[in-house]
């Protein structure tokens, strides 16, 4: 019976969200595969965690490319990012996490690739003035990553609906933390 590439990957992330140092033994128990099929789909942990890493940032450009980044309002496009990055908040807050990771070029050509993306529409919003002038665009963009990052986790620790996932990443990130007097909750 052939397994699912996709099946053990979302596996894997899922359990090294939780538990980073699970063992391979472990990672495949999670899938429901034996330890050698694991061993087959990827010879050891470095093979794993770079698979995991090129599948982040696939699926993470696929939600960018998804999204509507060239609405007119900036904001909207924004919330349309963040509702189609929730999916895979998990593989983000994964990337943000995995050390090793750091300094492949593969990954980092694609991370800095979608992270212009998302700046340049903070930048459009910031030259139409519907966003803040005085935050970077850069900044303002490894903010909305994190947001989505945490709140996967808060999803998956039960702490936050997933219904109400994207829209508190986005009135977070939007409107921020700071209560408007005079203003319902």
């Amino acid at each position: 019976m052939p397994t699912d590439n996709e099946q053990v990957l979302r596996a894997a992330v899922t359990l090294l969200l939780r538990r980073p140092a699970s063992s391979m033994d472990e990672i495949a128990r999670a899938a429901g595969i034996s330890r050698a099929t694991l061993h087959r789909m990827f010879p050891g942990r470095p093979a794993l965690i770079t698979a995991l890493g090129a599948e982040a940032s696939a699926r993470i450009g696929r939600a960018i490319d998804t999204a509507d980044l060239s609405a007119d309002d900036v904001p909207r496009a924004l919330r349309d990012l963040v509702e189609q990055l929730m999916p895979c908040a998990d593989y983000l807050a994964f990337l943000y996490g995995e050390s090793s990771l750091v300094g492949d070029p593969d990954l980092e050509r694609a991370w800095s690739v979608m992270d212009e993306q998302v700046a340049a529409v903070v930048r459009r919003g910031q030259e139409n003035g519907s966003m803040r002038v005085d935050l970077t665009a850069q900044w303002v963009t490894e903010a909305l990553f994190s947001f989505v990052a945490a709140a996967g986790w808060a999803v998956h620790e039960g702490r936050l609906a997933g219904r109400d996932a994207a829209r508190s990443v986005t009135e977070l990130l939007l409107g921020g933390a700071r209560r408007t007097p005079g203003k319902p909750d």
